[in-house]
């Protein structure tokens, strides 16, 4: 696919997850492949701490995983039809139809995670929202990401629709959050423990004692 095909593709994600939301939902493995990092996560966390999910989509697994184990989970998606997939399995979530592109909530959690969201950003999306949520989280708190192996452009498919994928450098997400006093403290690329999915794990400089 060229350059030029990739920057078109970049601009259809959310009509892709509009049209194929039911779709997704019901073809999106449930089997928490991803248990080991989510637990990973919710380790570095109190006791119903404060955990916003980026790209939420329908909830489950990731946001519904979260909820059972007793945290507080905002979700937060640009597809409308996903959120109501999302409020219709758990009608009490906090669930908001926000691009997380323009994010500026007012809040601060105590985790943020983008599985499998962030990477539909384009390279330029990515560096703008990184300062972003790095404001969002707490002193302390902790961020993971699913991210690429190395800085590229590619595509993928949601149902029959192609879909934009991108990452930077990892040395870029390492330097660009340190400089928002987030740290990376896991970088594990094509993680054949988690079907070979690309993880970052940072941490919040300033944690309460």
């Amino acid at each position: 696919m060229s350059d030029a095909q990739l920057a078109e593709l970049a601009l259809t994600t959310q009509d892709v997850y509009e049209r194929n939301a039911a779709r997704f939902d019901a073809e999106r493995p449930k089997g928490l492949h991803e248990r080991v990092w989510l637990d990973r996560f919710a380790a570095c966390l109190a006791p119903g701490a404060a955990i916003l999910d980026l790209g939420c989509g329908a909830g489950d697994p990731i946001a519904a995983y979260f909820a059972s184990r007793g945290f507080r989970v905002t979700g937060l998606d640009a597809s409308a039809a996903m959120l109501r997939l999302a409020r219709a399995k758990m009608p009490k979530g906090d669930w908001r139809h926000v691009d997380m592109r323009g994010l500026d909530l007012g809040e601060v959690f105590d985790g943020i995670i983008g599985w499998n969201s962030f990477f539909h950003l384009n390279p330029e999306e990515q560096r703008a929202l990184l300062p972003r949520i790095a404001a969002h989280l707490a002193p302390g708190g902790v961020l993971m990401l699913t991210v690429g192996p190395e800085a590229g452009e590619v595509g993928g498919h949601v149902g029959d629709d192609p879909v934009y994928h991108s990452s930077l450098d990892p040395k870029d997400y390492r330097e660009i959050l340190a400089s928002y006093g987030v740290d990376v403290t896991a970088f594990v690329a094509e993680d054949p423990d988690c079907e070979r999915q690309t993880v970052l794990l940072a941490r919040k400089q300033g944690a309460k004692e």
